[in-house]
């Protein structure tokens, strides 16, 4: 219990029903992500990387597939967020987010 209120006075929220409505947006967004970026991988022709039997095919499947992931990621955790009615707290985390990795200046 003491981790709960250490999460909820970091985040800054003060009900358990919003903790959990955040935590499910995290493990759906988290899953759709991978999901919708599938057949953008296709598209793009990545998934044949994955056949090459050369050592390097794999590595660089999944570390671009990764990469690729990410902005998915970033889009739908906001997208969900606001269909759950947490638009606020997730565009403040995304925000952070960016400009923690120095990317502030994509920021309206």
């Amino acid at each position: 219990m003491a981790g709960m209120k250490k999460l909820k006075a970091r985040w800054g929220i003060t009900s358990n029903t919003q903790l959990l409505i955040i935590c499910v947006v995290f493990a759906i967004t988290g899953s759709a992500s991978v999901w919708v970026a599938k057949p953008f991988l296709h598209w793009i022709r990545l998934d044949s990387l994955k056949e090459i039997t050369e050592w390097w095919g794999p590595w660089i499947y999944w570390s671009l597939r990764i990469l690729l992931i990410f902005p998915f990621y970033q889009v739908l955790l906001v997208l969900f967020g606001w269909l759950f009615g947490q638009f606020k707290f997730f565009w403040a985390f995304e925000k952070k987010m960016l400009k923690r990795l120095g990317l502030g200046a994509l920021l309206p």
